[in-house]
């Protein structure tokens, strides 16, 4: 039987009631089809529960998940607050349509995942695009800048919200504050992407979290940063800026109607033990995080990202000075067990929680530092990726050139007509090409220069990037 072994139940009403449907061993005539039996397709499916006739009834009369979500709203400090089971791109094209209108225009961090990028196809919203500074030292991005931000509304006056991401994919972190304070001087809602920073704001050694530092909205994945079962996310507003109908409507618009219980109990589970346990079991993982960072800083050539823009929780390494590439690095880690959160030949980013134990950090430090000594080859200098430098050129809104007859052509033949779909280097998933925008050789040097690099090139329609699909003339 399913089992409560850090005793919260009595505080993540969600989990208490999928416990308690355990407990009962019911005989449903209801959905899902596999009866709750594990002798047809196997474990598979243990442990998935619905939440109607489920986690509660058919009519939703306990109310478990309101009151699970009211304690996320008082943890964060937001008047609203939704469970996702469709990750943060279910959040954020909810907000995109909470937002605005069809035609609206909005500010945009170039470096948010695709999931804003289709949320303004959905919203039919016209982006002000904004790019982070990148460091020339590490090629990584940093956080949108007050100043980009500024310059960005005061070329769309009547820009109706900005949305940006913090953490970046990499972990660097910016100033929100200081964003909230240029957007709310121009009468706007900040909405950040905090896919990767659930756990900021919970240890005095992390930044705060985004509505701690002012902004208007929150999306953060829970399956991330924190224990939850994959997909599962938060979407956290403050009703000064943005409507309470607006965002309960667009979240019901892009949620499913059969939400998995489990997955929503498992988001509760997980706020139960950040607000309870959460400053303890960060504590360890900051200190193993800053160990290794300082061990492998010791490599001649191997740059760690560190300091006060970085995440202390995410290891960072940017490998060019050491000659070693990082596919292969990741290769010797996977034979290791140990399969990291991106490697391409320049970067390898790892992902550590508040899960991770200190041992296990400090065994992938070692594994890394022995992989980069094998690997060791010729120094090569730092380039800036095109996933974080390439500059949009837009002809057409996202929504008109995602809808318009398409066709597809040569890379070459290419260049100068308008993107109709979507490409991403996987990971991070950043788009070089949006739709709407120009093909320019910058945009093709980019994508070719990431396959080559070992990114996999995301959403194409010809993952080779020999042909794109450009909109028809």
């Amino acid at each position: 039987m399913p089992t409560d072994p850090r005793g919260l139940r009595g505080d993540a009403p969600l989990l208490d009631a999928w416990l308690r449907f355990h407990d009962a061993a019911p005989t449903p005539f209801t959905i899902p089809g596999h009866k709750q039996r594990h002798d047809l397709v196997g474990d598979v499916v243990a442990g998935d529960v619905p939440l109607y006739a489920g986690l509660d009834t058919m009519k939703l009369s306990r109310g478990v998940v309101g009151q699970a979500e009211a304690q996320a709203a008082h943890l964060w400090g937001a008047d609203l607050c939704r469970f996702s089971v469709g990750g943060s791109t279910h959040g954020n094209q909810a907000l995109a349509l909470a937002i605005g209108r069809p035609g609206d225009r909005v500010v945009v961090a170039r470096t948010l995942h695709r999931s804003m990028l289709l949320g303004l196809v959905l919203a039919g919203l016209e982006p002000v695009w904004v790019r982070p500074e990148v460091d020339p030292a590490h090629g990584l991005p940093l956080g949108v800048t007050a100043a980009a931000l500024e310059a960005a509304l005061a070329s769309a006056p009547d820009a109706k919200g900005a949305f940006i991401g913090e953490p970046s994919y990499v972990g660097t972190v910016g100033d929100v504050s200081a964003l909230a304070a240029v957007a709310h001087r121009h009468g706007i809602p900040l909405v950040i992407d905090a896919a990767w920073g659930a756990h900021l704001g919970f240890h005095p050694g992390l930044p705060p979290h985004a509505l701690q530092a002012g902004a208007d909205a929150l999306v953060t994945s829970a399956h991330k940063a924190l224990p939850a079962w994959s997909q599962g996310a938060i979407v956290l507003a403050r009703t000064t800026r943005i409507g309470r109908a607006q965002f309960d409507a667009a979240v019901e618009a892009t949620a499913t109607t059969s939400p998995s219980g489990a997955i929503l109990a498992s988001i509760d589970a997980a706020r139960a033990l950040l607000q309870r346990d959460g400053e303890a079991l960060l504590g360890p993982v900051i200190e193993a995080v800053a160990t290794a960072r300082t061990r492998l800083s010791t490599i001649a050539g191997l740059m760690v990202l560190d300091g006060p823009t970085v995440d202390p929780t995410r290891l960072v390494l940017v490998l060019p000075g050491t000659g070693a590439d990082g596919n292969e690095v990741e290769q010797d880690l996977l034979a290791r067990g140990m399969p990291v959160e991106m490697a391409d030949r320049d970067t390898i980013v790892a992902m550590v929680t508040m899960a991770d134990r200190p041992e296990a950090i400090d065994e992938l430090a070692g594994a890394l530092a022995e992989s980069i000594h094998t690997r060791r080859s010729v120094a090569r200098p730092v380039v800036v990726s095109g996933v974080w430098a390439v500059d949009p050129v837009t002809v057409m809104s996202p929504r008109e050139a995602f809808f318009a007859a398409r066709e597809s052509v040569p890379v070459e033949r290419a260049v100068g007509r308008v993107s109709a779909e979507l490409i991403a280097p996987y990971p991070p998933g950043i788009p070089v090409l949006a739709p709407g925008e120009e093909v320019t050789d910058a945009v093709v040097a980019a994508l070719r220069a990431a396959r080559a690099a070992g990114s996999r090139i995301a959403y194409a329609a010809d993952p080779t990037v020999n042909t794109l699909d450009v909109v028809a003339e």
